[in-house]
């Protein structure tokens, strides 16, 4: 059974569909990376996989309750970091943690324990008897972030959970992630910062125009999508041109470059022709394709067809 089990859930106002019957499956002790422009139906998704709203059409499987009939169930077992701040001014940053892990009912104890926790890993401890209304926007993130964990919670969601945050915080934060998820944590997340989805996913959907694109692991989407733009060979001392003479081949020296759309192919015949002319290879460097480029020909590919 699946932490989160979606069936053709739709989404719509009036006669506009922002979600378009997507279907997919999060197992438990996982990152689920939910990726897509704005607008795509991102935190439209995670509001009625927290209860948050209804969906228009199909229905949801939550830590095995069903998303219509035990939203209260639901509640009470997820976590849930919203793209918009969320925080009551008036209150200090230690009064705030306080009051959250009061209002999810934590014993007094394991509350001190964890607020003493996170005080440290999310670098909050300078700034504990600072009233909200008084901090950055990444320390409000921080604060945000950082009481979603004063209580016990078996799936997370988070949307855009980094934005404002540092890039030392944004590590710390992932790290931890990582951390929590080892101890079987189960986390949603969207982000727009593609190095951060590499870092932490197991899995990644792409959603574009309410619909979802494609799912599959940040390595097999590099192999599905991406292909090498470019192959560096540093060979041991300078050689005769003339011996590599193919379109899409650039020498420095002693320094070969494939740069073509079918560089994989291409390098395959250049060690060879080397070989054959005692021209030994010192080093040799591939460029792949980023998780960004593979995301944006995705839905660049997508827009096409749509449009």
């Amino acid at each position: 059974m699946s932490c989160i089990s979606v069936n053709a859930l739709s989404k719509s106002y009036g006669s506009f569909k922002v979600l378009d019957s997507i279907s997919f499956d999060v197992d438990y002790g996982k990152v689920f990376g939910f990726l897509g422009p704005n607008g795509a139906g991102k935190t439209t998704t995670i509001k009625i996989l927290t209860t948050l709203i209804k969906p228009t059409e199909g229905n949801a499987k939550i830590l095995g309750y069903d998303l219509l009939k035990d939203e209260q169930k639901i509640r009470s077992r997820i976590g849930i970091v919203q793209q918009k701040i969320s925080l009551e001014n008036n209150l200090s940053v230690l009064k705030s943690l306080e009051l959250y892990g009061m209002l999810w009912n934590v014993q007094k104890r394991i509350r001190e324990e964890k607020i003493e926790e996170v005080l440290d890993v999310f670098g909050l401890r300078e700034i504990k008897n600072s009233k909200t209304e008084e901090l950055s926007i990444g320390q409000r993130r921080r604060l945000q972030v950082a009481r979603e964990f004063i209580h016990d919670m078996d799936l997370l969601f988070l949307d855009e959970p980094t934005v404002g945050m540092d890039p030392n915080a944004r590590r710390i934060l992932l790290d931890y992630i990582k951390k929590k998820v080892s101890d079987g944590l189960t986390v949603f997340f969207t982000t727009h910062i593609m190095e951060e989805a590499e870092y932490l996913c197991d899995e990644i959907a792409i959603i574009n125009k309410g619909r979802i694109v494609t799912i599959d692991s940040p390595q097999s989407l590099r192999k599905r999508y991406g292909s090498i733009k470019m192959v560096e060979l540093r060979l041991k001392e300078p050689f005769d041109r003339n011996v590599l003479n193919y379109d899409g081949i650039e020498i420095d020296n002693n320094i070969v470059r494939i740069v073509s759309d079918n560089a994989e192919e291409m390098l395959a015949e250049i060690v060879r022709r080397l070989h054959d002319n005692g021209i030994y290879i010192e080093s040799l460097h591939v460029d792949s394709p980023t998780l960004e480029e593979i995301f944006l020909s995705i839905i660049d590919e997508r827009y096409e067809k749509g449009n």
